[in-house]
């Protein structure tokens, strides 16, 4: 684990590298196609669940576990995550895509940082599979609606915000937080060279958004996994959080306020 050639800690991400306009469309269009294509077909899936491969067995009782409903939900929540979260990862990309620039005077080649982000999408896929069992587990035990793809149970309701609020208060969410919010840290502590590495790269940095975001994601249990206005506003909220001056701070008022509305819930 060494940091790329011609770096050394303390010194500016790609200092005296310029990226043109031309460099920074061809490191970033990968990244950019797959999350506007994720955007495209997951407003495709709002307006017509019926496209969800698998959906009309969802409505069918005793049949969550069963192949196809589990490949449509896993396929929501995959394009859904990309959707959401490939646009929060925009700075940690292009900080990569400075230092990949120095390394080995080699240039900010495409092929890297279209790995980069590869590894990212990857591990949020698996977090994916993990929400797909839960819901299917859920839907399964009579406790979330299949139509409605939310839980119908105020008391697990007001659980979920309850977990989710107190989350952004652990020592957990605040260290995942800082690396998602230090992009220079996070490069200088787990750089690799090659596409291979660029790929393990991204899954790591993945895994670090998953320990930061996933209690966010879990709010999508509460207000409709497919609700458009919500899924925009955790992703505009998750991007915010990593990148405004005094995040952590921002993420704490949040988890307070998680917290109330969950207790009210379950007390209203």
């Amino acid at each position: 684990m060494t940091a790329p050639q011609g770096i050394t800690p303390g010194a500016g991400m790609g200092a005296g590298v310029h990226l043109t306009p031309a460099r920074i469309a061809v490191l970033l269009g990968g990244p950019t196609v797959l999350a506007l294509a994720s955007w495209i077909y997951l407003g495709m899936m709002i307006g017509d669940m019926s496209i969800i491969p698998g959906m009309k067995a969802m409505m069918m009782p005793g049949m969550m576990f069963t192949p196809a409903p589990l490949a449509g939900l896993f396929l929501m929540w995959a394009v859904m995550m990309a959707a959401m979260m490939l646009p929060t990862a925009a700075p940690m990309i292009m900080a990569y895509a400075r230092m990949q620039a120095l390394d080995r005077a080699r240039g900010a080649g495409w092929q890297p940082v279209w790995m980069f982000s590869g590894g990212y999408v990857v591990a949020w896929a698996g977090f994916s599979l993990a929400a797909t069992l839960l819901q299917a587990g859920l839907t399964h035990l009579a406790l979330m609606s299949p139509m409605m793809m939310k839980v119908g149970s105020g008391p697990l309701a007001g659980t979920i915000l309850i977990a989710a609020g107190l989350y952004q208060f652990t020592p957990l969410k605040q260290a995942c937080l800082s690396l998602c919010r230090t992009p220079l840290h996070f490069l200088m502590t787990e750089w690799h060279d090659g596409k291979i590495g660029a790929l393990r790269m991204g899954w790591r940095h993945g895994l670090f958004c998953i320990g930061c975001c996933w209690a966010l994601m879990a709010l999508l249990f509460v207000t409709g996994v497919m609700n458009t206005a919500w899924i925009i506003a955790i992703t505009l909220y998750v991007l915010i959080e990593k990148t405004v001056p005094r995040g952590k701070a921002f993420s704490r008022l949040a988890g307070a306020a998680l917290t109330a509305t969950g207790l009210w819930v379950l007390t209203g």
